[in-house]
Formats: C-alpha cells, structure tokens, sequence
C-alpha cells in the first residue's frame, strides 16, 4: 500500500491508454453476463467515486484478467489505478452518467493507498445509504 499519491480526477481522463495515475474510492464489483451466449461469464464490473463525492465512473476487467484483479478490489477501499485504457462507454452498456469507462488491461497497476485523499475517503466513511443513493443514482 502507498502512503501518498498524486493522482487525476475523472475529468481529466483522456481516451486511449493512459500512463497517467488516478486515484479513487472502490464502491463494489459485479459478475457481468453475456445474456446472448447462454450467459457467459465476461468479465468484472466495478464502480468508482471520485474524489467530488458525486461522481461516479465504471471499469471493466475483461475475462482473462480478473483472478490476476480481484485480488485488489475491496469495497470501501481507496485505490491508486496506474496504466489503465479510457474508452467511450457505449450507451448500451451505460450504468453511469459518465462518458468514459476505465478498461484494465495487462499493464493495469492497482495499489490500496493509506492516505487522506480528501473527499474520498470522507465519502467511503459516509452512512452506507448514502453511497448506495449515490451509486444508484448515477444508475438512472
């Protein structure tokens, strides 16, 4: 775990790969299911709150690379993500009011970080309804 990081806020994200370092806090994950293919397991979902409290940001773990992932994800965690892909996220696929979705790829890097990271880690530490509002929200 660090004890410090500099990092970018989702506005900053550019599409592409990124060598840039986010971090945010790590709301919960999900198993996402290809219906079509006799609902063939594809990958992990995971929700993101920046550090504005009220924004929320999706990525996605493809298949081959969850075991290696999920080893890093705990709710209510604060994590630094470092060599991720930004990609315009398909409204079909759409769970947040952002435009952009964090892929994981083989580079990705994700550390727990142990800081006062300002308004994340009040945000983590918040009444769980009020995340739960905040995450179901930006689902509508």
């Amino acid at each position: 775990p660090q004890t410090g990081v500099r990092h970018s806020i989702f506005e900053s994200l550019c599409l592409g790969r990124s060598s840039q370092s986010i971090a945010f806090g790590f709301l919960r994950l999900w198993d996402s299911l290809n219906f079509k293919k006799d609902i063939e397991f594809v990958g992990i979902t995971v929700l993101f709150l920046d550090e504005k409290v009220n924004s929320v940001i999706h990525g996605f773990t493809p298949v081959g690379l969850t075991n290696h992932y999920m080893l890093f994800l705990k709710a209510g965690s604060i994590v630094k993500v470092d060599h991720f892909e930004v990609v315009r996220c398909s409204s079909m696929y759409k769970i947040t009011d952002h435009p952009f979705l964090i892929r994981f790829i083989s580079l990705t890097i994700i550390d727990e970080v142990i800081t006062d990271c300002s308004t994340i880690s009040k945000a983590l530490t918040s009444p769980k309804k009020q995340l739960e509002s905040l995450s179901v929200s930006s689902l509508i």
